[in-house]
């Protein structure tokens, strides 16, 4: 059997629900798709993406949640391609103090969001 699979959402766990949506408008203009709270006020997971794919990040909010996320080595890590100006985008990354680890010889840079979860920035045509 042969399958066949795409790639539909990846999650992370928030602490600040509008801090995070802030975050990734501003450094990867990404925007909310869709939006589930439960009856209970439990929990809120807010779906946000891109234009270019269907692909979305799951951001979870856990109301009784009281403390930072545990992310280990955090070795995991989301990747995206900017279309705009790769130069660009890196000074308007660097200049907020999103950018936390550089690789110029590869031609990548790496940004942290509010939670410490970190995000590789490629060009688009970067193979």
């Amino acid at each position: 059997m042969k399958i066949k699979s795409r790639v539909d959402h990846y999650n992370i766990n928030v602490r600040d629900l509008h801090k995070s949506l802030d975050f990734y408008e501003k450094a990867l203009g990404m925007k909310e798709v869709r939006r589930k709270k439960a009856d209970d006020g439990s929990f809120i997971l807010v779906y946000i993406g891109e234009e270019a794919t269907n692909f979305t990040l799951e951001l979870t909010w856990l109301r009784d949640w009281d403390r930072a996320y545990n992310l280990g080595d955090n070795e995991q890590h989301l990747c995206v391609r900017v279309e705009n100006d790769y130069e660009e985008t890196y000074a308007y990354h660097k200049k907020n103090g999103w950018v936390c680890y550089e690789n110029e010889a590869m031609g990548l840079y790496f940004i942290s969001d509010p939670d410490g979860y970190w995000i590789e920035i490629l060009a688009l045509n970067r193979k």
